[in-house]
């Protein structure tokens, strides 16, 4: 009973480590940000949904710092994880890859759910397009996470291969310097 109290104590510590991350102050700073942890929070956050029903897969590639705001960065994360996860009906797999291109940190998110159809697909950024059934999205989340990646200097895509899923991914300048256009916090 002992180890089980202190297995969920610990899980709680990190849960709410994990949150602290997230917690939005009116100061956000532009800052040197490993992806890779804020990915890894960002799966902790979503566990829920994930559970034993998703496994996850992570090639993560040789990226650096990337230089960005912490907490819409991760909200860009939560937002299209949480999405993957909700996409797949039963068991499935979300995969995640990262890389460096040049001036540029690249992020897949891939899921193994039955895809974006086309004219949904087009759609897919535009504020309060959902295909979730109503009352379950507000359709904001892509929106809100394709401005955030905007502001950033990034580009942010989506596609839907002919053998199923949906592929999400996320172009960031590693250098808030080498962004195109003004970048600022906003």
């Amino acid at each position: 009973m002992i180890s089980g109290i202190r297995e969920g104590a610990d899980r709680t510590r990190k849960i709410v480590g994990d949150l602290r991350v997230f917690a939005r102050t009116p100061d956000d700073v532009w800052q040197p940000v490993d992806l890779h942890e804020e990915l890894d929070s960002s799966l902790t956050l979503l566990n829920h949904l994930l559970k034993d029903r998703i496994a996850v897969i992570r090639r993560y590639g040789s990226l650096g710092p990337v230089e960005c705001v912490r907490s819409q960065i991760d909200q860009v994360f939560l937002n299209v994880l949480a999405n993957a996860a909700q996409a797949i009906p039963g068991p499935g797999t979300i995969t995640i890859e990262t890389r460096r291109e040049g001036p540029m940190a690249v992020i897949d998110i891939a899921d193994t759910g039955p895809g974006i159809a086309p004219d949904a697909l087009r759609r897919i950024f535009d504020p309060f397009f959902t295909t979730k059934p109503v009352g379950e999205g507000t359709g904001l989340g892509l929106s809100i996470s394709y401005e955030i990646v905007t502001k950033h200097g990034g580009e942010i895509r989506a596609q839907s291969p002919p053998t199923g899923g949906a592929v999400f991914t996320l172009r960031l300048p590693v250098d808030r310097a080498g962004a195109p256009g003004p970048a600022t916090a906003g």
